[in-house]
């Protein structure tokens, strides 16, 4: 072999080493910035809220919340992303539907009331979870206090147990010669404990018979109100549940069937036909948890975040079934009305 063959040889495998070389360290480069783009992609999405409850996407609650963030600067579907998930008044799926969540890896998590909650917080003590209808955050553990949550859950209570006392005036001011109350309770939610409690002192104060009826879900409503016809109570006070507040009209069409006047703690109730009703506002308690998720969303604790109460409760009178019931309300009550239904 010659000299110059063995040089051609040398330059030749050289230049092969080089080409090698090249093309490792592109194929490098191809990964790394493959890698870089997919996590500037990641890091451009926009932040994904969880939202966990009872009722339907064009429910008034959620859209009470949607307009909440809106009105913060959140536009669904370009600056926020949105999963929603609905029990539709079954308890028992709120664990599955939370734990749907969670596997998404959203941002923050909004739940509606207690049962939804206690579920989501018992699956992470990671992600934010932001209640906007919590019955008694601090006695059913959701809470250490009011003022410091102290986890990874906070927002907005509807605790009041002096509403089922309240409840029992307002019908006793409707109601002429009224002695004896029927309330319908759901034995499973510890919340409505109390507040029967609570209807109990006031009626012995006012002098009412109260006939407890256990009602555990919807499909309850109709042999329930067959068994008052037996009793024949004056009046009914259903105390707060998703039990009754996901059946609104099938609540207000049976006490209207059965001719007797009855109050529940939501605006909604009136609305489609119920006598009275006197609670907080549950559609603006969900508008102001949009403002939990923005705090959150910037940088806030959920454990720093204090729980609100409610400070406003609204009464709705609806004269229409007043006098479908041949009931004739008094100016007094009509004059303590935030909103009369003609």
């Amino acid at each position: 072999m010659t000299m110059s063959t063995r040089r051609y040889e040398r330059s030749s495998g050289a230049t092969s080493m080089r080409a090698t070389t090249c093309i490792a360290v592109l194929i490098v480069v191809i990964v790394l910035t493959a890698s870089v783009a997919a996590e500037a992609q990641q890091l451009g999405q926009p932040p994904r809220i969880g939202v966990l409850g009872d009722h339907s996407p064009g429910h008034p609650f959620i859209a009470a919340f949607r307009q909440g963030l809106l009105e913060l600067g959140y536009i669904e579907g370009q600056n926020i992303a949105i999963e929603y998930r609905y029990a539709h008044g079954i308890a028992d799926r709120f664990r599955d539907l939370a734990a749907e969540l969670i596997r998404l890896k959203i941002d923050v998590l909004v739940v509606g009331g207690t049962a939804g909650a206690l579920s989501a917080k018992a699956q992470t003590t990671t992600i934010p979870i932001v209640f906007a209808l919590a019955g008694d955050p601090v006695a059913t553990g959701l809470v250490s206090s009011l003022a410091r949550p102290g986890g990874n859950v906070t927002g907005i209570s509807v605790f009041h147990p002096e509403i089922s006392a309240k409840d029992l005036e307002l019908l006793k001011g409707a109601v002429l010669r009224l002695s004896r109350v029927a309330v319908l309770y759901n034995p499973d939610n510890p919340v409505t404990r109390s507040t029967l409690d609570e209807a109990r002192k006031a009626a012995r104060a006012l002098s009412l018979e109260l006939h407890v009826v256990e009602i555990r879900r919807p499909e309850q409503l109709t042999s329930a109100f067959s068994s008052l016809r037996e009793r024949r109570p004056g009046a009914v006070v259903a105390l707060s549940d998703p039990v009754f507040g996901n059946a609104l009209p099938d609540l207000a069409n049976l006490a209207a069937k059965s001719r007797l006047p009855t109050i529940y703690n939501r605006r909604e109730f009136a609305e489609v036909g119920g006598l009275l009703a006197y609670g907080p506002n549950f559609s603006d308690n969900y508008r102001r948890a949009a403002s939990y998720v923005d705090r959150i969303l910037k940088g806030a604790k959920p454990a720093e975040l204090p729980v609100e109460q409610p400070t406003k409760f609204e009464l709705v009178i609806n004269l229409k079934t007043a006098r479908t019931l041949g009931m004739t309300i008094p100016q007094s009550l009509l004059s303590r009305a935030d909103a009369v239904i003609q």
